[in-house]
């Protein structure tokens, strides 16, 4: 702590930005190469769930012609929480000192990532946010505009969590604070992933902020977006609602 009662934060470290795959062979080249430009010194690791388009085939051809880019190959279709789960792991395991969650898809922008390691010098988690001011989306339908603002506005009632987009998945955190959320624990796998460790950061006393982004909608491939998965994330909110509250009552920490 400062003089002030203010945390001290060390330096970064070096930055390992994970991008989960499934089917994204349009994709997977353009943004490795953006974020190769937009962030040099990062590293990258490809999670591969055995994608049938031959996405590894791409993601080994990138480990061939870069030394920053790494790939992940696994077994099969687990779920967006899995593949991050893998990736923040292998992170740990190479010392680095960053972990950077991003879409394969083009939907997060890479040179916007400067601005959330510059956050995250004073900062245990840094979100990119749709929906703070300065934040904004880029073709979606009002129908979609509306799902995911009600699905933050919902997930930040029911878990009593200080973030406006709950549900992005554009994020850097600090190595020590993705040890810190018990990962051993956590068994969402879709979107709700998000929300999860969200919730597990804020229960922990992690300082979390948010950054303005600009959301842009796929052009190519398809989304992973379905009813099952939001089905999944209305659920485990509401269950981990329910937990919240019951442990206040009997003066219990969150898990």
């Amino acid at each position: 702590m400062n003089d002030d009662g203010q945390r001290r934060y060390g330096p970064l470290g070096a930055a390992l930005v994970i991008i989960p795959t499934f089917n994204e062979a349009e994709n997977i080249k353009p943004i490795v190469a953006r974020m190769r430009a937009a962030v040099p010194e990062a590293d990258i690791l490809i999670a591969d769930d055995n994608s049938p388009d031959g996405t590894g085939k791409l993601a080994d051809e990138l480990v061939a012609e870069d030394s920053h880019v790494h790939v992940l190959h696994r077994k099969g279709k687990e779920g967006l929480g899995a593949a991050y789960l893998a990736g923040f792991r292998w992170g740990i395991e190479h010392g680095y000192g960053v972990l950077v969650e991003m879409d394969a898809d083009g939907s997060h922008q890479p040179e916007e990532l400067p601005r959330l390691l510059t956050a995250l010098k004073s900062a245990d988690l840094v979100l990119g946010s749709r929906w703070m001011p300065g934040g904004r989306i880029v073709n979606w339908p009002k129908k979609r505009e509306f799902l995911s603002r009600g699905a933050s506005t919902y997930s930040r009632m029911l878990l009593g969590v200080p973030i406006r987009d709950v549900t992005g998945g554009f994020r850097a955190f600090r190595t020590e604070t993705v040890e810190g959320l018990g990962m051993d624990a956590v068994t969402s796998q879709g979107y709700c992933f998000q929300i999860d460790l969200a919730r597990r950061a804020v229960a922990a006393g992690f300082h979390v902020v948010e950054v303005p982004i600009t959301f842009v909608e796929r052009e190519l491939g398809d989304s992973k977006m379905s009813k099952d998965v939001m089905v999944e994330a209305f659920w485990r909110v509401a269950a981990w609602g329910v937990e919240s509250r019951t442990n206040r009552l009997l003066g219990r920490g969150n898990d």
